[in-house]
C-alpha cells in the first residue's frame, strides 16, 4: 500500500513538472525569477557591504555596537566568536568582575586562554563598560513603618 502511495506521488509530481516545462517553453516570460533575485546592478558590490559593516559613527563600530578604538579588533575577535557583542553592551562591570566572567566563561564555557591580550580585553571593558554613577536612586534606608489613616 505504502509503495503505491509513493509511487502516486512520484506520477503526480512528474506530471506537475511536466506542465511547469511545457508552459515554460511555449511562454518563457511566464515564469520569470527576476522578482526573486535582483539584477546585478542592484547587487552591493563586497566593497560596499564590506564599507557597511566596517562603518563607525561617533565612535561605534555600527554592526557590532562596541565603542571603537586602538582595542576593539581585539575585543571583537575575542569576544564576538561566541557571542553577540550585545552581552557586552548590556552587561555593566567592575574590571574584577569582567574578569570573573571571563575565568567563568574559560572554567565552563570553552574560552580559550586570552594571554597578553586579557589585560588589553579588561582595560577596554573597565573603560567602556564599567558601571555607571547614574541610574535609579538608592533604596531607602526606612527605621520605621506606619500606617496611613484614610
Amino acid at each position: 500500500m505504502r509503495i503505491l502511495q509513493n509511487l502516486t506521488r512520484l506520477v503526480l509530481l512528474v506530471g506537475v513538472l511536466g506542465v511547469i516545462t511545457a508552459i515554460q517553453l511555449t511562454r518563457p516570460q511566464s515564469f520569470s525569477l527576476d522578482q526573486y533575485f535582483p539584477a546585478q546592478a542592484e547587487v552591493a558590490t563586497f566593497e560596499e557591504s564590506t564599507d557597511a559593516v566596517e562603518k563607525i559613527e561617533e565612535g561605534i563600530h555600527v554592526a557590532t555596537g562596541l565603542v571603537y578604538d586602538e582595542r576593539f579588533e581585539i575585543v571583537r575577535a575575542s569576544c564576538t566568536a561566541c557571542h553577540s557583542a550585545k552581552l557586552i553592551t548590556q552587561n555593566r562591570m567592575s574590571r574584577e568582575n569582567w574578569k570573573k566572567t571571563i575565568v567563568w566563561m574559560q572554567e565552563t564555557q570553552k574560552l580559550w586562554d586570552l594571554g597578553p591580550n586579557e589585560d588589553k580585553i579588561l582595560d577596554y571593558l573597565a573603560e567602556y563598560y564599567a558601571p555607571k554613577d547614574f541610574g535609579r536612586r538608592k533604596n531607602l534606608d526606612i527605621e520605621e513603618w506606619y500606617m496611613l489613616e484614610l
